[in-house]
């Protein structure tokens, strides 16, 4: 440009230089938490102890649910005619005898009579095998089938059966199931308390680790909290970066339980004709926990990362409220 002085004209220019176009240099910014240390995979390993434990739980008491809505199921169908061995009485007849006046009652679906093999394997676990049930004074049973709606007159037909059948007592299992339905229900609500100390435990631990970790880059913090950085932001870098350490132990945890189920179904599966399978099948069913549990599974990891995220968030929010709070006492 010219400036003009009085009557004379500077004919100097100052060119305008063009900028060189500068190079883009990428800087690559460090993140407030490191990414990986010593704490943060211990804190990885103790979310998915926590998961897993939460996970086993969950499918416990799922199972335990499932088991006594089948017990309710049974006892609303079935009941039962047991015979007892009587001198000089033909046992089988007894057993004829009891099923066809029992068929007889309105509500009755259908009698069974359990014989001799399949008594002798309900008592293998107790007595052996080789039993010989003809030697032992054992009773026989006669399985009843109900109509859950239009249940039959159990008194009455007690009172039918005992004097045409010596030895003979009926017996509607209500009293036995519904203590262990009772006790199922019992189990279920212990178990759900023990998940959510479980889950709470987990939470105190993501607490301790996000103040460990602002401890530690507790200068940095501080220094970007005074020269303006927001606190969300703040809480979103430890947000993000415990949200990464949690969905990782968790889903480590979750991924081991649900391994942990299928090995138990595939056992049970496997040994189904054993006594001992008779049993614990008779009370658990076959170890499955159906698509329930494994969905409950897969809740309990999706929600531990989120509460592990939340925690930090919070736990970021309220320490740098202190920080404010304690800078303007100190002013």
């Amino acid at each position: 440009m010219t400036e003009p002085h009085g009557d004379e004209t500077y004919d100097h220019v100052v060119p305008v230089t063009q900028a060189a176009p500068r190079a883009r240099v990428e800087r690559r910014v460090a993140p407030i938490v490191p990414p990986a240390n010593i704490a943060g995979r211990a804190l990885v390993f103790v979310i998915a102890i926590m998961t897993f434990l939460s996970c086993l739980t969950l499918g416990a008491v799922t199972l335990v649910r499932d088991t006594a809505s089948v017990w309710q199921n049974q006892i609303a169908r079935e009941a039962t005619i047991q015979v007892k061995p009587v001198e000089g009485v033909d046992m089988d007849a007894s057993l004829e005898k009891a099923a066809r006046i029992a068929s007889q009652f309105s509500g009755v679906r259908g009698v069974k009579i359990v014989d001799r093999a399949a008594t002798a394997r309900l008592l293998e676990p107790w007595l052996g095998s080789g039993l010989d049930i003809d030697e032992l004074p054992v009773p026989r049973l006669v399985i009843v089938t109900i109509d859950q709606d239009n249940p039959p007159d159990f008194n009455g037909m007690r009172q039918l059966l005992q004097p045409e059948v010596p030895g003979v007592s009926l017996d509607d299992h209500r009293t036995w199931v519904d203590r262990l339905v009772a006790m199922a229900h019992t189990t279920v609500t212990l178990g759900m308390a023990v998940l959510v100390l479980m889950l709470s435990a987990t939470v105190l631990t993501v607490v301790f680790a996000t103040r460990g970790a602002m401890a530690g880059n507790g200068h940095i913090i501080e220094v970007l909290h005074y020269v303006g950085a927001e606190a969300r932001f703040i809480a979103r870098e430890f947000r993000r970066h415990f949200l990464l350490i949690g969905m990782k132990g968790a889903a480590a945890g979750g991924a081991a339980a649900m391994v942990v189920f299928v090995l138990f179904w595939w056992w049970s599966s496997r040994n189904l004709a054993t006594p001992q399978a008779d049993q614990a099948t008779a009370l658990f069913g076959n170890f499955s926990i159906g698509a329930a549990g494994y969905a409950g599974a897969a809740l309990v990891v999706a929600l531990i990362g989120v509460l592990t995220a939340a925690t930090s968030h919070v736990t970021v929010v309220t320490y740098l409220n202190d920080i404010d709070v304690s800078h303007h006492e100190g002013l």
